[in-house]
This record gives C-alpha cells, structure tokens and sequence, in this order.
C-alpha cells in the first residue's frame, strides 16, 4: 500500500510518492503533471486488470475524475476506506482524490471511462463538483442507457473521424449529467427535504480541516447552532457537533490505515492544535486510540 507497484490504465502511470501534507499514495495516469494526450481515456476491466491479477491497490488520482461501470462478475470496492456495497450492473462515481481499490473475481465484465477535470470543467471543476453529487463518491444501479453511453464511447473512442473530440466531450458529458442526476435523487433521499443540511454537509467538507467551530457553520447556513443542531438531529439522530466529530474522525482514519504519517502530524494537519487532545478525541469518537486503530489494520 506504501509503495503502489502496479497500475490501472496504462504501461507509464507511476506512484506519485506522497510529502507529508498529502501522504495518500496518489497515482498519475499517462504521468499527470503534464497534460493528458486525449480528451478522456476508456477501456474494459479486462484489457488491464487481469494482467494485474484482478487487484488494484489502495490509490488516488488528483486531477482525473472516473466513472465505472461493473456490469456482471464479482468485484469487492472500497472507497475511501469503506466496504462500497452494489447490485450489478452497478455504476460508480469515483472523483479526484477519493482513496480506491478493487479485488475483482477474473473475468469480471465492466468499463472504466478516465476524464480529466479540464474535459468538462463545466461539471467536474472543483469549485462546482464538491457543491453537487459529482463530487462525491457513490453508486447507482445502472440502466440500459449507461451500458449504452459507454459503448457509444469506446466505439467514438477507437475513431479518428472529424470532430471526434467534439462528440466523445458530448457523450460524456451526457453520461456526467445522468450520474449527477442519480447520485443527487439518492442523496436528496437520505436528507431528506431540507436544503440547509445539505448546504452544512457542503461545508463541513470543504472547511473540514479549518477546524470550524459549529457556530462558524451555522453562521454559514444562516442558523443559530441551536437550530443546526436540530435539523440535524432530524437528518441523523445526531446533534451537529457529533456530526462535525464524525467526519473529522473518518478523515482521520483514512490516514491512520492508508498511510504512515506519524499520529501527531495527522492531528496537526486535521488542525488539533495539540495531539494528545486529538488522541482523546479519536478514542471518544472511535472507542480506541488512534495507534490501536492503526495496528488493526495492520495485523489483517
């Protein structure tokens, strides 16, 4: 996991080896710190995976967005540390920097289509994306029209007709559209009918290593904290500095297992001013200390 020898797409995507402000290994495709050669890339998992014994390791990419699309056979994901559970055919949304890996059964029938933000800054754009469902990792049960979009895109892909560019940004963008439709439905379900926690949600997750204390959020949505508090409690069960604790605490743990940076250095960089209160919060939150989280999986 420390050191990530095999790759995904192509001969040339090499381990971008992490410094310490962003230790999650994170792996370039055609080398992304110069500019991807086409306008999007597409191929079936078993073009590559089953010369890589149908296991990819835990990984990121910083500037390319990826959809797949898991049509039968038998694939075990994980995204940012949890277990994805899917009803195949299956269609994931996985965007930039979303820790992933796959242990796929041989012989397992899908696509993986790679976009680089740049394709459609208009959809996949970091200021737009983390404020709509594209910009969050999440399934869909996938319909005849996404086995179509990605074979209209294979077959464009393998072309060198006029206007290929134009037509290969057009379907994808149509299929970006459909899964941003589908994930948003979903996460509109499991919020229920209240806009401001979703707007809480948007910015405890672009403000999470700010350490914004919850009246910083209510200030934000417009809310006492009292009243925050209630709607999410109605959202979650929970009062909204247990929410706030939470994602801090999923972070946290995403560094404890996918890396090695010191305990210290993650409370640090969560922005705990002191790591033995980072330490108590983690084991009040988690029910063990951040070192025994950390053996677990390293002992599995």
């Amino acid at each position: 996991m420390d050191e990530p020898d095999s790759d995904w797409h192509f001969a040339d995507m090499q381990p971008s080896f992490p410094t310490s402000s962003d230790p999650i290994p994170a792996w370039s495709l055609y080398g992304e710190s110069r500019a991807f050669p086409d306008v999007l890339h597409i191929e079936q998992f078993t073009d590559r995976a089953s010369g890589l014994d149908w296991r990819i390791a835990p990984h990121r990419h910083l500037h390319l967005h990826q959809f797949f699309l898991i049509q039968s056979g038998v694939a075990q994901i994980t995204m940012d540390g949890k277990r994805v559970e899917t009803t195949l055919p299956a269609l994931l949304n996985v965007p930039p920097g979303v820790v992933h890996d796959f242990t796929m059964e041989a012989g397992t029938q899908g696509w993986v289509l790679t976009v680089p933000v740049q394709t459609l800054p208009d959809l996949l754009g970091p200021a737009l994306s983390r404020d709509t469902a594209l910009g969050w990792p999440g399934t869909l049960q996938a319909g005849d029209e996404f086995t179509n979009l990605f074979q209209q895109i294979e077959d464009e892909h393998r072309q060198s007709c006029p206007a290929r560019e134009i037509l290969l940004k057009a379907l994808a963008t149509a299929l970006a559209c459909l899964v941003l439709r589908g994930l948003g439905q979903t996460r509109a379900d499991a919020a229920g009918t209240d806009p401001r926690f979703a707007q809480f949600q948007t910015l405890l997750a672009r403000h999470l290593r700010d350490r914004w204390s919850l009246p910083d959020y209510a200030r934000a949505v417009g809310l006492s904290a009292r009243h925050l508090s209630r709607i999410c409690r109605a959202m979650t069960g929970q009062p909204a500095s247990a929410v706030i604790d939470a994602a801090l605490m999923r972070e946290a743990c995403r560094l404890l297992v996918y890396t090695r940076t010191p305990v210290a250095q993650i409370g640090y960089a969560l922005g705990f001013d002191d790591p033995s209160y980072f330490s108590r919060t983690f084991r009040r939150v988690m029910g063990r200390s951040p070192a025994s989280y950390r053996a677990g999986y390293d002992q599995d």
